[in-house]
């Protein structure tokens, strides 16, 4: 479940950020910087969730609470 919502979010921050990059047009930004929180942490999800003793998903999880600070701060 997790590996099929990793992939739509994804191809969802993929398909985002080439719009922007090709059209130039930067003002869906934050909801690009939702979605890369929201993938960052069903990464780290995913690694915990398959019992893996390096700690990277532990820093999946901490960057996607600043990726979700910052994008936060930017909706309002």
């Amino acid at each position: 479940m997790l590996k099929i919502l990793g992939s739509i979010l994804a191809v969802s921050v993929i398909a985002l950020s080439g719009y922007g990059v090709i059209s130039q047009n930067f003002e869906f930004m934050s909801y690009l910087m939702l979605l890369l929180g929201a993938l960052m942490l069903v990464s780290g999800l995913i690694e915990l969730q398959e019992d893996r003793k390096r700690s990277i998903g532990y820093l999946f999880i901490v960057v996607s609470l600043f990726i979700f600070a910052v994008s936060i701060k930017d909706v309002l």
